[in-house]
């Protein structure tokens, strides 16, 4: 049986509390290196360790908590935290200048969607699995949630458009909540006496709901945003602050009304999202940081949990489920929810229709009400003559979720990344290039990477520039690269390197650092600084630069110049026979300076400032000086 009630009696364990916890942190670091090692989905892998863990050892991270149940478990509280910060991290991220395209398709999938999906999904448990109704109804619920710990690794590792990211992304974290309030309102209705009690119950929830959670965390983010801006809060302490006050905010809430915790704090983050006045930039950046090791963490302790007898046991009844959820109930639901509807695509639609990953909210939620559910119903007479099949079944839900967990998990994360790419919704390698500044070099370097097929995108707030960039076919954008318009609504889907290459160092340096959160450090580059050789009193520091691009380390002005008196761009391929000593052999005299580097393993990438090996199959974009018959450059004006 498997259940995430705290065993009754410790075993006797061989190995201490210290030694377990290290695995785990051990265990999910190496899970999500591994992932971006090999381009796979880190839940998979983190599933995967946890499960392996808990067969090698023998030992739950029950084992060394205390007893308690239902919402007194030791584990279930943790759990319960983890995720308020974690949606609370979700809810910092959504911006509402990202409803102005996909608001519509986000409504629906949040509202009409949720109520098709818990109604399909209900009707299947009852009539076809034989489940009561109540505890049919208590699944539907709880199977309407996402939730940003799955779906959050999955669009990092599927990277599709900005829009469709965008819907994803809504749906995952808003309906979390949502998801969690049915189920309340189904406890609370089949605990009543009669059908009066029943909405009676249920209203006086949802006004609790709404005063608590809506109201609250809107109030409790205008007091944040006003100490925040007064400076009341020192900066060291911010980031502790606000993980403290989530803290808070989600057991206070939860208090007052059961699951009213994860409304507060998600609508708390979405009001520290859209506020103006003060930034929280880095207070997200800590909470990400964090929400990667609480993921880590969470899913290595609670697959660890499983055993194999326990999946056995609910096999068929899960895969069946599993089956109906991904063919019949989560299609269903995005094509009524999203009919008629004009503001996403067919093939959005059908992407949404087959991506629907179910997490710890899931898991977590069910193992309160099952054990609510099994306790009620062997304590008294109130299911009557079912009070039986009711606990035996109860007893059963947290097993099946679990298989709907993996299950989803494991088919989406495997099946999503082909999937966008054959709709035409995410690239194949993410490797094309966005230029940070128009001017005739960049237009030049961006024009060939683009005539060879690489997705190149240029901004500038020079009309000049970016007129004579589109004018040559280009993906140009009049704006400034530090712009929020830049950051969070062009669609960099396909872009893999930031190169920085205005004139001016400053502005480099940084967007540089501006946009590792979207290409990593290993993505952003910029020309090299007029002031790099200068002495340490001049110069700026080395640590607000990021890498310096291109052979030679050329500036701005350097590539400017080199552009008007003739040098076009080439591109070589280095093989066996053709090797780098050869290319230089080749263009002696003509000093070709190395912009990019391309090849099957690692794709398009700006080329460091010293190259001494390249492997065969790399092809190289090249600035060189071009040569007429008479020997005489030949000048090209872009």
């Amino acid at each position: 049986m498997l259940n995430f009630l705290p065993l009754a009696e410790a075993s006797s364990l061989a190995m201490s509390p210290l030694v377990y916890l290290t695995l785990i942190l051990a265990l999910g670091v190496l899970a999500q290196w591994l992932a971006w090692k090999f381009r796979l989905p880190s839940i998979l892998l983190l599933l995967a360790f946890g499960f392996g863990l808990g067969q090698w050892t023998g030992v739950r991270i029950d084992d060394y908590l205390a007893a308690g149940s239902g919402y007194a478990s030791p584990l279930l509280s943790a759990v319960g935290l983890f995720v308020a910060i974690i949606l609370f991290e979700g809810g910092l991220t959504l911006k509402f200048n990202e409803l102005r395209v996909s608001g519509l398709p986000i409504l629906r999938l949040c509202t009409i969607a949720v109520a098709i999906s818990m109604a399909a999904t209900t009707l299947f448990m009852w009539k076809i699995l034989g489940y009561d109704i109540r505890l049919a109804a208590l699944t539907g619920a709880i199977l309407t949630v996402t939730g940003p710990t799955v779906i959050a690794p999955l669009l990092r590792h599927v990277n599709p458009t900005r829009k469709v990211a965008s819907i994803v992304k809504w749906e995952g974290i808003v309906v979390d909540p949502i998801g969690a309030v049915l189920a309340v309102l189904v406890f609370k209705a089949a605990m009543a006496s009669d059908v009066d009690a029943a909405w009676a119950s249920s209203g006086i929830a949802i006004g609790k709901m709404l005063l608590v959670g809506v109201l609250g965390g809107y109030l409790l983010g205008k007091l944040i945003e006003w100490l925040l801006r007064h400076h009341l809060i020192p900066d060291y302490l911010q980031p502790v602050f606000l993980l403290a006050v989530v803290a808070v905010a989600f057991t206070a809430s939860n208090q007052i009304e059961k699951e009213a915790g994860l409304v507060t704090v998600t609508v708390l983050g979405i009001v520290l999202a859209n506020q103006r006045s003060v930034s929280v930039r880095h207070i997200l950046e800590f909470k990400e940081n964090l929400r990667t090791l609480i993921i880590s963490s969470l899913f290595i302790v609670l697959s660890g949990r499983i055993g194999i007898e326990d999946l056995n046991n609910s096999l068929g009844k899960g895969l069946a489920l599993l089956a109906f959820l991904i063919l019949i109930g989560r299609p269903l639901s995005v094509f009524g929810s999203l009919i008629g509807s004009d503001k996403t695509t067919r093939k959005e639609r059908i992407f949404l229709a087959f991506l629907a990953p179910r997490g710890i909210v899931a898991a977590a939620v069910t193992s309160i009400f099952a054990l609510e559910f099994e306790a009620a119903a062997t304590a008294g007479s109130r299911f009557g003559e079912r009070a039986g099949l009711i606990a035996t079944q109860a007893n059963e839900l947290v097993a099946l979720i679990f298989l709907i967990i993996i299950g989803t998990v494991a088919i989406y994360g495997l099946a999503a990344s082909p999937l966008a790419r054959f709709l035409g919704l995410a690239s194949k390698n993410s490797t094309g290039v966005l230029f940070a500044g128009a001017d005739a070099w960049a237009r030049v370097a961006a024009k060939a990477l683009h005539d060879d097929g690489h997705r190149v995108m240029l901004l500038d707030t020079n009309f000049t520039n970016i007129s004579k960039a589109k004018m040559l076919g280009l993906d140009a954008h009049r704006a400034n690269i530090l712009s929020e318009f830049a950051e969070e609504e062009l669609d960099f889907n396909g872009l893999g390197s930031l190169v920085a290459g205005t004139p001016n160092d400053e502005v480099n340096s940084i967007a540089s650092q501006r946009f590792i959160h979207q290409f990593g450090r290993a993505g952003v580059w910029q020309l090299a600084a007029i002031d790099r050789d200068k002495h340490h009193k001049t110069a700026a520091a080395s640590d607000v630069r990021s890498q310096t691009c291109f052979s030679g380390a050329p500036n701005h002005a350097d590539l400017q110049r080199l552009v008007a008196s003739g040098t076009v761009m080439k591109k070589s391929k280095i093989s066996d026979i053709f090797t780098l000593e050869d290319f230089f052999l080749t263009y002696k005299g003509q000093s070709p300076v190395i912009l990019f580097l391309s090849d099957e393993a690692r794709g398009l990438r700006p080329a460091p400032t010293e190259i001494e090996k390249i492997a065969p199959g790399t092809t190289l974009y090249f600035l060189v000086a071009e040569i007429d018959e008479a020997g005489e450059k030949v000048s090209d004006s872009l």
